[in-house]
């Protein structure tokens, strides 16, 4: 079964789950899967708690486990079903018996899933069970339609008649108007003459079927093209006239106008559907939501509007398109044919890049309210799902502090990490049930004795096949779930144990999620106690983040360390988020100076005269430095001579499982 991604996550995003499971592991790995196709997802850990979530939440979708202590799926499945016949149920269970399926037909339970979770089947069940959702929405959708269609007929209609064959009859002044065609011009030609070329062949094909065939009346939108070239879409019921024999004797429309009403991103997506080869740019008003907190909805509107009219004046200067889409919350998209404007890529993009500096600035203004436009700018030209890849380049754009970039294959790209994060998951869970989360060793040296003072512990995984996984391939990916701080733990428990075995010292990185972490802290202190008359020997290399969110409990953190004699060293320093005035704050006794530096330091003036800097602040306030990154002795020598105290390095030795003394 071909599961169209972007339609399914276009309903189940509206929509609230409910997902039930005992097992906290399963419950946090199988939430993180859910969560990329529901925005809102609330779980509960056994089926008491599940039944009170249900009856308090607006509940759209129950997944649920069976064997759960309190109540168990099944029984949750029944009371639901007292309560709602019509909510979808599915079934999440190791157990593959029949029994539980005869139970579960018996409840009304819509899907049944095995663990381990198989993405594409769960993707499969989601998009069956969500078209009902999708079913009702395009239901009341039209229903509302015809009633505003049914008052509009009263007032007015787009009537047109034609013979058997198709062949136009007779069109009223109404049509005349919204195709810019005389009479004349119409009368004995095919309706083509107003058909747009990028409807779907598929949409006439079952208009005939229905009208000719069939005999019955065909209603559907379908988008024409006016005698200027503009697009327009009608909402369109079609009836066969017959005689007294059955035979058709002509056809008869009734249209309305519904390009004003149409859902904007509807429109967008029908056509990025239909547009062979597309360019679809997407713009988004930085400041957006700082706009929603200054103005009201009538304002914003308005904003909106002028802001559509400002780039289609500026973009049309280049490209000849249809329409700006007013996508709403700030942001809009227009199409491009790719064969017309697409001859050189960089041409193409520097192009785009100077419509938008000549639209920074702009000025719109409304009555009493003056805007300087600012906007973002996604363009996709490459690969499927284009519109879904154009918003996530927007929300990266957001993350990274770009204005500007090209998302080809966002969406694809991004649906295989997610598949990614999952096995990598996985690796990290059976890698820790079965104590493959191991401590490797790199010795730092003392640069005037040249001998090791202490040794970094270096988290590593062993995967199944016995291969050494860097924390690269692997730790990231466990800050989404409870797996980190284990990690953490158990790196925390073997470096401590290593000070009985040797007489240098230990360092340990921690981040500010380990600080703040509540167990990790615990455990932290719980092994200084333990290993007190060691404790002297620890340096905890403290990774800088710019998501700390509390640097009063990283500054009581490390005072409250450094009372059993445990010293503080700042990792990376002279890159990324480093900054003196930090330094102020946590009093550090060591500065590791950021390999980025130090690994072309005999290339590099730049980085000499940083070094160099940091060094001689260093010094003056009694700090320690660790150079990282010797890879030979030219470099071992430039750091010696420049006053940095230890160096780290491939040079000395790279991490080992064991300690050689």
């Amino acid at each position: 079964m071909k599961v169209d991604i972007d339609d399914l996550l276009k309903y189940s995003r509206q929509l609230t789950l409910l997902y039930v499971e005992d097992n906290e592991d399963a419950r946090e790995m199988t939430a993180m899967i859910l969560e990329d196709f529901f925005d809102t997802v609330i779980t509960a850990s056994d089926g008491q708690e599940g039944l009170k979530a249900f009856e308090s939440e607006k509940i759209d979708i129950v997944i649920t486990d069976i064997n759960m202590p309190k109540m168990d799926g099944l029984e949750l499945c029944a009371k639901i079903r007292e309560i709602d016949q019509e909510i979808p149920l599915i079934i999440l269970s190791a157990h593959n018996e029949d029994n539980y399926f005869i139970e579960s037909i018996q409840i009304g339970v819509n899907g049944y899933l095995l663990k381990p979770i198989d993405i594409d089947r769960l993707t499969e069940l989601l998009y069956r069970v969500i078209q009902k959702f999708k079913y009702s929405i395009e239901a009341k959708e039209h229903l509302h339609l015809l009633k505003i269609y049914q008052e509009a007929t009263n007032q007015s209609s787009i009537v047109s008649k034609t013979d058997p064959k198709g062949i136009i009859t007779f069109v009223n002044d109404a049509f005349c108007e919204i195709s810019g065609y005389r009479r004349e011009e119409l009368i004995g030609k095919p309706h083509n003459i107003v058909r747009h070329p990028d409807n779907p062949k598929s949409i006439f094909e079952e208009m005939w079927r229905t009208i000719k065939e069939e005999k019955r009346i065909w209603k559907g939108i379908v988008r024409n093209r006016a005698k200027n070239g503009k697009s327009y879409w009608v909402d369109s019921l079609i009836m066969p006239i017959v005689d007294i024999h059955g035979e058709i004797q002509e056809y008869i429309s009734l249209r309305h106008d519904v390009t004003d009403i149409m859902n904007p991103a509807k429109q967008l997506a029908d056509a990025v559907k239909h547009l062979h080869s597309p360019i679809l740019v997407y713009i988004s008003l930085d400041d957006f939501e700082m706009l929603e907190e200054f103005y009201d909805n009538t304002t914003i509107e308005n904003l909106q509007t002028a802001c559509a009219k400002l780039f289609h004046t500026e973009f049309a200067k280049a490209y000849d398109f249809d329409k700006i889409y007013t996508i709403g919350n700030g942001e809009f998209a227009l199409l491009l044919d790719k064969n017309l404007y697409f001859k050189d890529e960089e041409s193409f993009l520097n192009q785009l890049r100077t419509i938008q500096n000549n639209l920074q600035g702009e000025q719109v203004t409304l009555e009493d309210t003056t805007y300087d436009v600012s906007i973002l700018l996604s363009v996709v030209y490459e690969g499927e799902k284009i519109l879904e890849s154009a918003r996530l380049g927007i929300k990266d754009m957001r993350k990274k502090k770009r204005t500007f970039m090209t998302a080809n294959r966002l969406a694809t790209q991004r649906q295989e990490s997610a598949k990614k994060n999952m096995q990598t998951l996985a690796l990290i869970k059976n890698a820790i049930k079965e104590q493959r989360i191991v401590s490797y060793f790199q010795p730092i040296i003392d640069n005037k004795t040249r001998q090791p003072v202490k040794y970094e512990s270096l988290v590593r995984l062993i995967d199944e096949s016995g291969n050494i996984l860097s924390p690269y391939l692997f730790l990231e990916a466990s800050k989404r779930s409870h797996y980190y701080s284990q990690i953490s733990r158990i790196v925390l428990e073997h470096s401590f144990e290593k000070l009985s075995h040797i007489h240098e010292g230990i360092s340990i990185n921690l981040s500010a999620i380990d600080i703040e972490h509540k167990g990790t802290k615990e455990t932290i202190f719980h092994l200084l106690e333990q290993y007190q008359s060691f404790a002297d020997r620890i340096t905890f290399e403290l990774l800088e983040d710019e998501n700390i969110r509390d640097f009063e409990l990283i500054k009581e953190f490390i005072s409250r360390v450094k009372s059993y004699g445990v010293t503080i060293a700042i990792d990376d320093f002279g890159s990324g988020y480093s900054n003196f005035e930090r330094l102020l704050d946590y009093q550090p006794d060591i500065l590791k100076i950021d390999g980025s530096l130090i690994r072309n330091i005999d290339q590099s003036d730049y980085s000499l005269s940083v070094v160099k800097s940091i060094v001689t602040f260093a010094n003056e306030q009694g700090i320690r430095t660790i150079a990282e990154f010797i890879e030979n002795e030219k470099i071992f020598k430039i750091t010696r001579d420049l006053g940095i105290d230890c160096s780290q390095g491939y040079y000395f030795g790279k991490p080992l499982p064991s300690i050689t003394l």
